[in-house]
């Protein structure tokens, strides 16, 4: 019987997880300068990351931000495919 329970709320966890992840995608799709800024400052920080230049002394808080406008950004199209899974929830 306990395995049972532990089945289903698994499969409840992973059915809910695969379909947050679906509107997440979906919501990127939607606002595809959004990702593609996500993608964009990823790529500059793996970059600033390795360079050997310290970018006049800017580099390390250039890092910081960008990972912080990266953490903003992702938490926009959550925020986006929260309220569009209730929206559509409700229709």
């Amino acid at each position: 019987m306990k395995r049972k329970v532990t089945i289903a709320v698994l499969a409840v966890v992973f059915i809910s997880a695969t379909a947050f992840i679906s509107y997440q995608q979906n919501e990127a799709a939607r606002h595809p300068r959004i990702a593609s800024a996500i993608k964009e400052l990823q790529g500059a920080i793996e970059y600033m990351e390795k360079a050997p230049d310290d970018f006049g002394g800017f580099k390390n808080q250039a890092i910081i931000d960008s990972k912080k406008a990266v953490v903003s950004l992702q938490k926009a199209l959550e925020y986006r495919a929260k309220v569009d899974t209730k929206e559509n929830k409700k229709k």
